[in-house]
């Protein structure tokens, strides 16, 4: 048994979440992949994966086993990549996806500084308010923000972000300005549907959270059209703060309901972890990551 092909296998396999899916991006026939997966457990003579028709799970065992055939498979990939002389020059393409705004605001500068200092890869960055599955759609890396939800991602936090209330001065003149979040039925509001419900805001009250259903006369379904209707006065908005940092900066919106805000949102930098990680990858990684940390300040 070649005992590295094998690993190999095992960890595009879980990577993957299927025996399937593992053989579709291996280009192995289904029987193969599943064979040397068997094999593999019959020489540890332990059970690595639970197989059900619906999903697929590491054992205790199996976890254990995956994360070292990780550090090995690394270890070896970067002994041979040295050893062509590859880290003389990283080369190749990456496909990083990032927020609309986020992107625009923190990734945009980040990348063109990469390029700069590694002529030889080519960044495809999309910029997108969905969610991006990294498997099905060739994905490097991404910007998550918000909570991780548990998968086989590798996450690296570069910061936190506030959800923040706001409206024009004009609008605050008019209307007034609403001092707790039950005041926001006497409002009107701009909703943009994304993190949450466009029906309801969710407001922290002590160690306990509350939901406030708002009156909504505009949804929109991005950011900057949400942030650009209230700068006009058409109502109170709730997006992400560094969304609205330079208008809150600029005066031409004003920040309410600063003590009912929730906690912070994480944001992390994520990859698919496979081994050996691409150079290419681990160099944009090892670049990109205390960039974005430095560029997002504590309270962003």
């Amino acid at each position: 048994m070649n005992q590295l092909e094998s690993m190999a296998i095992l960890v595009a396999v879980v990577d993957a979440g299927s025996l399937s899916a593992g053989a579709r991006q291996l280009g192995l026939p289904l029987a193969t992949v599943s064979r040397k997966v068997a094999a593999l457990e019959t020489h540890l003579r332990t059970r690595l994966l639970l197989r059900t028709t619906r999903q697929l799970t590491l054992t205790e065992a199996g976890a254990s086993y995956v994360a070292a055939c990780r550090r090995i498979l690394e270890e070896v990939g970067e002994a041979e990549r040295n050893a062509m002389g590859e880290y003389v020059q990283p080369r190749g393409e990456l496909t990083v996806t990032a927020p609309v705004v986020f992107g625009r605001l923190h990734v945009v500068p980040v990348v063109a500084e990469f390029l700069a200092q590694y002529p030889e890869i080519g960044v495809n960055l999309n910029l997108t308010d969905r969610v991006v599955h990294l498997m099905e759609e060739q994905v490097d890396a991404a910007i998550r923000i918000g909570e991780l939800p548990d998968s086989n991602l590798m996450a690296v936090g570069v910061g936190n972000v506030r959800r923040v209330v706001c409206a024009s001065p004009g609008y605050l003149a008019a209307h007034g300005t609403p001092e707790t979040p039950r005041d926001l039925a006497r409002h009107e509001c701009v909703s943009f549907e994304v993190l949450e419900s466009t029906r309801a805001w969710v407001f922290g009250e002590g160690k306990a959270q509350v939901s406030v259903p708002v009156p909504s006369r505009l949804a929109v379904n991005t950011a900057e059209a949400a942030i650009d209707a209230a700068i006009l006065g058409v109502g109170l908005v709730r997006v992400l703060s560094y969304q609205v940092a330079a208008p809150l900066r600029e005066g031409s919106l004003r920040s309410v309901l600063a003590p009912y805000e929730t906690a912070p949102l994480p944001i992390h930098l994520v990859h698919k972890g496979q081994a050996p990680l691409p150079l290419k990858l681990r160099a944009f990684l090892d670049f990109a990551a205390p960039r974005l940390r430095g560029r997002l300040p504590p309270d962003a």
